[in-house]
Formats: C-alpha cells, structure tokens, sequence
C-alpha cells in the first residue's frame, strides 16, 4: 500500500489524513512515479477548504518531483528510473506514490536537485507565463507584484530584474522586505506603513505601471487599479485574501485597462506549451539569474502543519514537503 494525504470532507488543516490508499499499474499514456519532493501552492487550501470543490474523497497537491517507476503503453518520450516533475493536471502529488499522465511530466534536467523541481514547477511556471506571455515584461518597464516575498513573488522579482525592469513589491512586514529585496524587488512596500498606491505613484511621477500582478484578490484589488497606467495590465492570478465580487466594465473606461484572470493550466494547456515554459524555467534557474529559495520544509505525513503556518503568513518563499 501506499500513504497519502486525503480529504473525506471540507475544512481546516484538521481534514487533511494520513492514510493507505491503492495506486496500481499504469494504464495506456500513463507513469507511476514515486515522490521524492512535493511542492506546497495556495490551491491547496482551495482545494481543502472547497474553494476549488473537489469530489471526495480525494488526494490534494498540484505538483511534485520523483523518479519513474513504470510507464503504461504508448509512451514514448519517458523511460523508468528518470527524474521527472509536474505542476497542474488532477490533484494528487500529496502522496508517495501515484499515478499521473505521461504528457504532464517533464525530465529535469542536471543541476537542478528534485527539491527545487518540486519547489519551482506551479510558481516558477506562473512567473514564466506573468512576465512573458500575460504583458511581455521588457527592459525599463517599471512593474507591481503583490506578496512579493512569496513563492511566485521571489521568482518574479528575480526574473523581471533579469529581464531589465525596475520591480515594485508589497509585503506585509520589515523582515518580507528585506527579503524581496535581496531577491531583485528595488522599491519593497510595507502595507502596514505605506498607502502602496502613494508609493507607486511617487515612484513613476504619476503615470502609474504597465503591469499589475495581484495574488492577494480583495485586499487589494481595487487599489491595484488606482496603479496601472493607460492601457495597462491588471493580471489577478489568484485571491489568497479572497475572491473578488464581480467587477463593471465602466470601471476600466477611465484608463482602458486590461483585465484578465490567467492560471497556468490555461497557459500550458498544450504540450508543447509545457515544455517550453519549464525550459524557460530551467534555463533561468541553471543561469543563475533566478534562485528558487526553499525556506520552509514538512514531513509530508504533517502537511497539515505546513497549511496552518502559510495560511498564518508565518512562511515566505517556497514550501515544499520531504518523503
């Protein structure tokens, strides 16, 4: 048998259960791998919590890395014993085994350690897609990015510098500043101090930023856009304060901004866009331009733990949990 975190109802962290459950033999296009590493996301709590309704019971986490241990027929581009990692596709990786799709997994490549794989995937990817694809981030651009000491935020923070822009980031306290800072953030705002969109238009004399990358939802939301510049990008990638109530259209007249709510799995939604943005991903992290920091380590059987901490703010970048 084979132990995994499972949810039989929606809730607090004290849902969440340690238990056997049975994998089995891959079937046609599928890979039976086994863990090593399993990256911690926001979703998660989405999905014990209901946010994101699953049908129960059922297996949570979006992303991992491990080894392959079998390979249903029909596939063609992966072979047993290969390190591999995904991010996306049925909730699962909470687990020491499992079964998944061939076509969601792709080959890490040397120089990375299966760790930062599993810490890198979902929000390394989400930054791959933000910076170049949501608005193509280019040199001298000026840009937002709220929780910027968090997993996605560190990641941008770093690429975005990489790519030439100057990189505007809010946190909650003196100690998450000192940290985006490290990491690429030139003008870390704490919102507990400072009215961030005071600071924003101090920083760009009044024009505002092209881009605004909001996780945070609700809390801050309208704000975001008091920042963005004519014709500029509001990208809500997420709602870790809460969903945001439905918005009119006249709101966006007064500058023509553009709205959008993107997610990874829309972005990769084909191979081949897959692949090419974990090598992106790969690429950056090998050059040295972005570091992905894992800060915060849980056995798997206490995820639970690691769900109560984040949900507290009590973490900052990558969270990952060990087999």
């Amino acid at each position: 048998m084979t132990k995994a975190i499972r949810i039989h109802a929606t809730g607090g962290p004290e849902v969440m259960k340690w238990e056997d459950i049975e994998v089995g033999a891959p079937g046609p296009g599928q890979a039976l791998v086994r863990h090593t590493a399993v990256g911690f996301n926001f979703i998660d709590i989405y999905h014990r919590n209901g946010l994101y309704p699953l049908p129960l019971p059922h297996p949570i986490g979006m992303e991992g890395a491990g080894i392959i241990e079998a390979l249903g027929k029909g596939v063609k581009d992966l072979k047993i014993g290969q390190r591999v990692a995904y991010a996306g596709g049925t909730p699962g990786s909470y687990s020491e085994k499992r079964l998944i799709a061939a076509d969601q997994l792709v080959a890490v490549p040397s120089g990375i350690k299966d760790e930062e794989a599993a810490a890198m995937m979902l929000k390394g990817m989400t930054a791959e897609y933000l910076l170049r694809r949501t608005y193509k981030v280019k040199k001298g651009d000026t840009i937002l990015i709220h929780a910027a000491a968090g997993g996605v935020g560190l990641i941008v923070c770093q690429w975005a510098k990489a790519l030439g822009a100057k990189v505007i980031g809010t946190v909650s306290t003196d100690e998450k500043a000192a940290l985006a800072k490290k990491h690429g953030c030139h003008y870390p705002i704490v919102t507990a101090k400072e009215d961030f969109v005071a600071r924003v238009n101090a920083i760009t004399k009044g024009k505002g930023v092209p881009v605004v990358y909001d996780s945070v939802g609700v809390d801050t939301f309208d704000k975001s856009l008091e920042c963005i510049a004519k014709r500029g990008v509001l990208a809500l990638f997420g709602q870790s304060s809460g969903a945001v109530p439905p918005v009119p259209t006249t709101t966006l007249v007064k500058r023509g901004i553009f709205l959008t709510r993107p997610s990874l799995f829309t972005y990769n939604g084909t191979r081949e866009e897959l692949v090419a943005s974990s090598r992106a991903l790969f690429g950056a992290v090998k050059s040295g331009k972005v570091k992905i920091r894992i800060n915060h380590t849980y056995p798997l059987a206490d995820a639970a733990k690691a769900h109560e901490d984040v949900a507290a703010r009590k973490t900052t970048g990558s969270v990952i949990l060990t087999l």
